[in-house]
């Protein structure tokens, strides 16, 4: 009779004997150093650009698994070679700020207005300051999450998107802040700056973002918080607020289970669950109308990789601050979608891109945008989660 893994034994395999070994060493640019990742189905490598923002998410991801799982020192030279390679080729000397897309010799070749890159350089030198000791790296890690914040905070600094006549805030800043302050909280220890920027960002979510009257989380509000009525005002993504909600559910248990953010984070799940969960075909769809008016976007009812990643995080630590069974159900709804859909048991990993009915849209593992962070990031915080409820 063949035993069925538990929860915690699934993830585990998932994140160790899947994952890992997809990009892993294939990933490394032994020429170059810092990382490849545009991969086909296979592994096979279909371009050699490097996204700045997967130096940054893959050096963080090796240091967290080296720190939290397995010291191997093979995981601690690959993610210093991202990192290395992050310092010498990414940066733009003329302001400080950082490139988004690199030839593979680290030729620049993109920057783009907004300063994510930043932000997962930040996450990176703070795992490898907590895992090496290194003062260097602490230092790094504080000065581009200064960075990071002062472009998205500080006026006039980015250059606005659209003109000045419909201003919009976004969530997306909000929530970065607050996932990385949390990440060098965790790392380098706490502090009034870290704090300040958590607090702020988790009360600008609250009172701009969601919406308790319509029961959703908006991804662009007017300065005001108000609902800007024309396509991008009105669009939901509703992966990225689910994701946004598990970000508070985790300063909630951070604090001990504050339940003033149990309830908040767990509002957000609950909407954004209601207005993304495709009743037909299963998944989660990309992009919804706040009014449930058209969306422009052609790729809003595709079902993408990270979404359902997120959601995998946000349902089972909804569970284990709540032990309310509908957040297990819809865990393992997802779960059982997620695995059957993007899952590749040939090659390993997951697809990126699938159509609404879940069939493969494109064979991409890895691209600018997907690379060795979501995936295994969910299957590493699930594998710890279910392991600490013992399911």
């Amino acid at each position: 009779m063949i035993e069925t893994p538990s929860l915690a034994e699934f993830y585990h395999q998932q994140l160790f004997a899947d994952c890992v070994p997809f990009w892993f060493p294939r990933a490394v640019d032994e020429i170059h150093g810092g990382f490849l990742h545009c991969f086909d189905l296979d592994g096979s490598l279909v371009d050699d650009d490097k996204s700045v923002w997967a130096q940054g998410r893959i050096s963080w991801m090796l240091l967290t698994i080296y720190q939290d799982h397995e010291r191997r020192p093979e995981w601690l030279t690959w993610a210093e070679s991202g990192l290395k390679f992050l310092t010498e080729k990414c940066v733009d000397f003329s302001d400080g700020r950082m490139f988004f897309q690199v030839l593979r010799d680290g030729t620049p070749l993109r920057k783009r207005r907004y300063a994510y890159s930043e932000s997962f350089a930040a996450i990176a030198f703070a795992a490898h300051a907590a895992a090496t000791g290194s003062e260097d790296s602490a230092t790094k890690a504080r000065h581009w999450f200064k960075k990071f914040t002062e472009w998205n905070f500080l006026p006039n600094n980015a250059p606005p998107k659209f003109t000045g006549a419909r201003p919009l805030e976004a969530l997306g800043p909000r929530m970065i802040t607050l996932v990385t302050a949390q990440e060098l909280e965790l790392r380098l220890g706490k502090s009034a700056d870290l704090t300040h920027w958590i607090d702020r960002c988790i009360h600008e979510i609250r009172t701009l973002f969601v919406k308790p009257d319509l029961q959703v989380v908006m991804e662009n509000v007017a300065p005001d918080g108000s609902i800007s009525d024309h396509f991008d005002g009105r669009t939901l993504n509703p992966g990225h607020a689910i994701e946004g909600s598990w970000f508070i559910l985790e300063e909630a248990r951070r604090r001990g289970g504050d339940p003033d953010l149990i309830s908040l984070g767990c509002n957000m799940l609950d909407w954004m669950w209601q207005r993304g969960w495709d009743e037909e075909y299963g998944g989660l769809f990309y992009f919804r109308d706040v009014y449930h008016k058209p969306v422009q976007e052609y790729w809003q009812n595709m079902k993408f990789w990270w979404p359902h990643d997120e959601a995998l995080i946000a349902t089972l630590l909804a569970y284990s601050l709540t032990r309310n069974e509908k957040y297990l159900s819809w865990h393992q709804q997802l779960r059982e979608w997620s695995f059957q859909h993007f899952a590749d048991p040939l090659h390993g990993e997951w697809y990126g891109y699938l159509d609404r009915t879940g069939a493969v849209s494109s064979t991409l593992k890895g691209s600018l945008w997907k690379s060795f962070f979501h995936h295994p990031r969910a299957m590493d915080l699930c594998y710890r989660m279910a392991k600490d409820l013992d399911i």
